[in-house]
Parts: structure tokens; sequence; C-alpha cells
């Protein structure tokens, strides 16, 4: 009797739950849908930062969201062993994903490193740009995932809220081992580290260039800057230029603070002309520009040289913009015009294209 008995029960102990399977399915890959998009925006606004405040915040919103995609990774990992066939586009878009994120534990917590001509944060940033097109096939390709009321019980959240307590708790481990890791390179607010320990004047920067920007071949002898109509000739600049100190926070992962020679933009322009105007673009002879608002004319400047020597072709001679504040891509090299122009200045794409 007591045999037929636990013959009896031991069927439904074994019944599957798939409705349990499909709902954590579910949950998982809308999940991670929406970390994955939270990682690659809140890595565009790491780029687009230059203040402190805003800086550290989208630093750290990106490090949240890249920790809690790898925290994802294992209910994934289940998720792909439990499908009948893999398409070679979801494989990939795994490995790139994976290497994404292997290139940003390295750039966190080594910081600037050079290999084979390639940077971390170059494979990071080059990863997630790839991964975009791949991850929109691949969200196409599958079921619609919509919330249900399930997913905003009282359960899930406490579950959210526990992720979340143990994705923050492995960033701010990660960010103090990184920290212990080169404490004679510490890390800025953007997430950058010093190019080399030393001081100001030992600083030599790396020569780098905005994406498909080249260095332009550029007759040192007869060149000068178009300033809002007037003409700046480089011996002018040299004759006025004072020793400023700017950090050049570049976005290739590296930082230096620098003795630069310079002369402030709104020594040049007259305080009227700047009054009446909304923007300040700054051109380069590629082409290449930026646009400021008018009233960071007095902080913005005209380099013509670095610890009294001038500057080298790569770093941007005959001139070149110094942009305290901002990004490297801000700092503008080659400069060749100066112009005011009525058009706010958030109009311009927020990165350039060239």
């Amino acid at each position: 009797m007591a045999d037929k008995a636990a013959a009896g029960t031991e069927p439904a102990r074994a019944v599957p739950r798939p409705w349990v399977v499909r709902r954590a399915a579910r949950r998982t890959n809308l999940a991670l849908l929406v970390l994955l998009v939270g990682a690659f925006g809140s890595g565009w606004l790491v780029f687009a930062a230059g203040g402190p405040t805003m800086a550290t915040m989208a630093t750290v919103v990106h490090g949240l969201f890249g920790v809690a995609v790898i925290a994802m990774l294992p209910w994934k990992s289940v998720i792909i062993r439990r499908s009948a066939g893999l398409q070679v586009a979801s494989v990939l878009l795994l490995v790139i994903i994976v290497g994404c994120l292997l290139a940003g534990l390295v750039q966190l917590l080594v910081g600037y490193l050079v290999v084979a001509g390639i940077t971390p944060i170059q494979v990071h940033i080059g990863a997630a740009v790839i991964a975009v097109p791949l991850l929109i096939w691949h969200v196409l390709r599958h079921r619609r995932q919509r919330l249900r009321p399930s997913d905003l019980s009282r359960r899930a959240l406490v579950q959210d809220v526990a992720l979340a307590a143990g994705v923050a708790a492995v960033w701010g481990g990660a960010t103090a081992v990184a920290v212990r890791t080169r404490p004679d390179r510490p890390r800025a607010s953007t997430g950058s580290r010093p190019v080399v320990p030393g001081p100001v004047a030992a600083v030599v920067l790396p020569a780098t260039t905005w994406l498909f920007d080249t260095v332009p071949e550029v007759d040192l002898s007869t060149h000068h800057v178009t300033v809002v109509g007037g003409t700046v000739t480089v011996d002018e600049l040299v004759a006025w230029a004072q020793p400023v100190t700017a950090r050049l926070d570049c976005t290739n992962g590296w930082y230096a603070d620098a003795s630069w020679d310079a002369v402030r933009l709104s020594d040049l322009i007259g305080a009227a002309a700047l009054d009446s105007a909304a923007t300040l673009r700054v051109r380069s002879v590629t082409g290449y520009e930026r646009a400021f608002p008018a009233v960071e004319a007095g902080w913005l400047w005209l380099a013509i040289g670095s610890r009294g020597a001038p500057l080298t072709p790569t770093h941007g001679a005959p001139v070149r913009l110094l942009a305290p504040g901002h990004r490297g891509f801000w700092w503008v090299k080659w400069v060749a015009a100066v112009e005011l122009d009525d058009r706010p200045s958030w109009l311009q794409p927020p990165f350039p294209v060239q």
C-alpha cells in the first residue's frame, strides 16, 4: 500500500513546471535587453561628460550597467543551452558582448595600454558599436517581450533590489581594486588614468586623432587663423602667448595635466561681438569643428606650443584649441578659423562624425 502511494506521488514530484522556465527566460531576456541599452547609452554619456560631477555620475552608472550584464550571463547561458539551435549571428553577438565586457574590465583595472597599436577602450567601444546591429537583429527574430503584472510583483521587486545591491557591491569592490592596482596613476572622474606619472613639466602626450581624421600637411610658415573675420598669424599668437596648465582628458582612456603656451580666445574677440552671439565655432583645416556657447570664450585658448616648444604636427601644429572641462575630441587641432554664430551650440551632433 505504501509502495503504491509512493508510486502515485512520485510522478507529481517529477512533473516539470514549464511556466516557471518560460517566465525566467522571458524576464532574463527582457532584463538583458534593458541593461545592454542602458550600458550603451551611459557609455556615450561618459564620452560626452567633461565636468567632474556629470562625468562621475555617468561613469558609475555605466559601470553598474556593465556589472549587471555580467551578473545576468549565467541565467542567459541556461537559456542558450536549452535552445534547439543557435544562429551564427547569435553566437557572434555573445562573443562580441563578452569581449566588450573583458576590454572594459582591463580598462578599469589597468587603464591606458597599447597592444599591437590598439587600446582596451578602443576594443570596448568598437565591440559595443558592432554589437548594436546584431542586437537589433537578435531582438527582431525573437518573440516580442512585454511586461506582465507578475514582473511588478513584490517578489520580483525584492529580487531586483537584491540584484541591484549585489551589483553595487561588486562595482564598489572592483573600483577599490582598480584604485589599489595603480596608486601612482589615480583615475579621473571620467575613468581615465594619467598617461604617465610625474610632474607636469615631464608629460609627453600620445598622438591621437578622432575616428578617421588624419594629420594634415600644414605650411607652418604661412599658416594663419581667421578669428571672427580678422586674421591672426602664428607669430602674433607666439608673442601674446602665456603659460597655461590644462588637463587633456582623452576618450582613449588617458589624461594629462600639461603646460601649454596659449592665448585666451576672449582676448582675441571683442566683448561686444561675444555678447551678440550665441555660439563660438572652432574649425580645423581638415573640416573638423566643434561649437561652444559664446560665454565660454573666456575658458577657451588657442595654443601654439607646450613648455616653450612649438607643437608637433601630430599634436595640432601650428595652432590647436584648449578646452578645459571638455573631453579630448573637443580640443580641435590644426585650427583654421574661429567664427561666431547665432544658432545654439547644442544643434551640432553630440559626437563628430568625421
